[in-house]
């Protein structure tokens, strides 16, 4: 069992080091504010953090501001180092400390989904990845790109093409089944076990396998031929030169057709990115970046983190891994991707020959992901500083929050707050809010409303924002700088308000207005219309994010209403509806034995929502 040792505080952790265990685990230090600033594994805990207070001169950068920073530490002990790796990956996905490296996947490209648990899935395209049990395969270097795969996929494979996550029953299929391009599982008993091999062979090849599912589509195209059925054998050779085709575009990287995965690392002053290439059977199947903020990290550390961060949950994990580095815990790595793969699993660093030159080519790839980058960031950076300029601001916008509100007639107001940094979204700190007490379409009492909320609970200086944009005019700003005075940031928190010009008449050019306070006149951003038109991208983003929240508010609403009237239907089946079928349409055309089967549903409650839905299913239906 582990066992976890005291805290420690400043005054006693030299004292603490004598006694610290000897085995393996994971130690977790803490700053004097107990937050949690690093988690770190080791086989020998005692040597391991020793290292740190010893010998700081021949310290790199990050870990000499780390133990500045260092007040006192836990650890805890495992029974073997592979559990100390598990271990560390929980406490840093938990805890997300400073100093740790911190992955994200690039979310910028599209990738697509099907969802093996359902009996009948689909194929769908997402650019964010879950934890749902379903299979991802990707990222697609453009939309481009999944488009074309996609469509070849639709093209051979008759999956049904309804978007919805799970099956719903229709009266009649769709035009997809008359064109002989889907089985209409929502109409027809499809095999199961016909369609299961479908969705087979489509794994097959959006893994990269298109050899083996080539030679299984030939050895059933001869099959087909040989008991004389022309039509399938006609249908799997169409399916077969698609395949060919598809095949011949891809670059041929190898010549030894072994799985592997490439691992290139190309980093500046300010940015790493790391490019992992996908290698198949000898053909670059696809490609996936990750790029970070972080100068400080050592190339042993950000390839580590990447491995323990990306076959954690890859679906596929190859014989061999080629990384840049070579890595300290290389083996204790191997040992615990084989046991993930149940099959040998290395890493390697080569010298020179076929994986040294594939090394070569994802660094390459990382090199122009990198400078990607940097030119992004340094277009931010230069517009950034031309609104602080314009603006008259006293310290630069890095952090710029736009409010907006939304409603239908005085019902559902919500408002949203949207959150770029260093010019880019930051989704992970848009907030939604709920509007109380406005009964009436009260732009100035939702934008008051929403403003106290967001400045009534402000506990660091580094949550606030650099520039407070308002969607409004001249009536929603004077309400943000009453709000902002009245809590005390008046100075402290510049805004501004951006209105659309309706009598504008050139569409062509930006007709927004920008009002600072105490000017009369807008401000002029004719000679700079970038600046306006990146003011113009945050307002648009705050109201599409405020839309889509109204929407669904709204919706949940008249399908919870809708479901009152039903006998016989309370909380617990108004949400197993609602989950399952999302809308008062779902509900509508679905038969009786799909709804009696629901969780908690019977045949009895499924007769008294067909009932109380009957008059509007009939109306819809004529």
């Amino acid at each position: 069992m582990p066992r976890s040792s005291p805290e420690t505080t400043p005054a006693d952790l030299s004292a603490r080091l004598s006694g610290l265990p000897s085995g393996p685990g994971v130690y977790i230090m803490k700053n004097s504010e107990g937050s949690v600033i690093y988690v770190g594994k080791a086989a020998n805990i005692k040597h391991r953090i020793a290292s740190y207070f010893s010998n700081t001169d021949r310290m790199d950068a990050k870990t000499r501001v780390l133990v500045r920073h260092i007040a006192y530490f836990e650890t805890v002990l495992t029974a073997t180092e592979n559990e100390a790796l598990i271990l560390e990956s929980n406490l840093i996905k938990r805890h997300r400390p400073r100093y740790n490296v911190i992955l994200k996947d690039d979310k910028r490209y599209p990738s697509l989904r099907i969802d093996v648990t359902q009996a009948y899935p689909n194929l769908t395209v997402v650019r964010k990845i879950r934890k749902d049990g379903a299979l991802y395969f990707g990222p697609y270097s453009s939309p481009g790109a999944v488009r074309e795969t996609l469509k070849l996929l639709n093209r051979n494979f008759r999956l049904r093409k309804c978007k919805s996550h799970t099956l719903r029953p229709r009266r009649r299929p769709c035009l997809n089944y008359q064109i002989d391009a889907c089985l209409a599982p929502c109409c027809h008993a499809v095999d199961p076990n016909l369609y299961s091999e479908m969705v087979a062979e489509i794994k097959m090849f959006l893994s990269g396998r298109t050899g083996e599912l080539l030679q299984k589509v030939k050895k059933d195209m001869q099959a087909a031929a040989a008991r004389q059925d022309y039509e399938l054998a006609a249908v799997l050779r169409d399916k077969m030169h698609a395949i060919q085709q598809t095949i011949e575009k891809q670059s041929i990287v190898t010549n030894d057709f072994i799985d592997r995965d490439v691992v290139g690392l190309s980093r500046s002053a300010d940015y790493a990115v790391i490019m992992l290439l996908k290698v198949r059977q000898g053909h670059l199947s696809g490609m996936k970046s990750y790029t970070l903020r972080d100068p400080l990290s050592s190339d042993d550390e950000l390839i580590c983190a990447f491995i323990r961060h990306h076959y954690e949950t890859a679906e596929l994990i190859p014989r061999e891994i080629v990384a840049p580095v070579v890595i300290e815990d290389a083996l204790l790595f191997n040992a615990w991707l084989s046991g993930i793969k149940k099959r040998k699993v290395e890493i390697i660093r080569p010298a020179r020959g076929l994986r040294a030159r594939l090394l070569a080519m994802a660094a390459e790839n990382a090199a122009e992901r990198l400078k990607m980058t940097t030119d992004a960031a340094e277009s931010a950076a230069s517009v950034l500083a031309g609104l602080q300029k314009l603006l008259g601001l006293a310290s630069f916008p890095r952090r710029i929050e736009c409010i907006d509100n939304s409603g239908l007639g005085g019902k559902d107001m919500v408002s949203g707050i949207v959150v770029y940094e260093d010019g880019a979204p930051k989704k992970p700190d848009y907030r939604k809010y709920r509007l109380d007490n406005i009964d009436l379409q009260d732009d100035y009492a939702a934008m008051a409303q929403v403003l106290e909320r967001r400045f009534s609970d402000v506990r660091e200086a580094e949550s606030l924002p650099d520039l407070l944009l308002v969607d409004g005019g001249k009536g929603q700003l004077n309400i943000a700088a009453a709000v902002l005075k009245e809590k005390g940031f008046d100075g402290r928190v510049p805004v501004i308000a951006i209105a659309k010009n309706e009598d504008h008449k050139d569409k062509k050019e930006p007709c927004d207005r920008v009002f600072i306070p105490g000017r009369t006149n807008p401000v002029n951003f004719a000679k700079q219309p970038r600046l306006l038109m990146f003011l113009m991208e945050i307002r648009d983003e705050a109201h599409r994010f405020c839309i889509g929240f109204h929407r669904r508010k709204r919706n949940k609403r008249a399908m919870e209403s809708a479901l009152d009237a039903v006998f016989g239907i309370g909380e617990k089946r108004k949400k197993t509806l609602l989950k399952h079928f999302e809308t008062i349409d779902g509900i509508r055309r679905a038969d009786p034995e799909t709804l009696a089967g629901l969780p908690g549903m019977n045949r009895k409650a499924a007769e008294s929502i067909i009932d109380a839905l009957g008059a509007e299913n009939n109306r819809a239906a004529d």
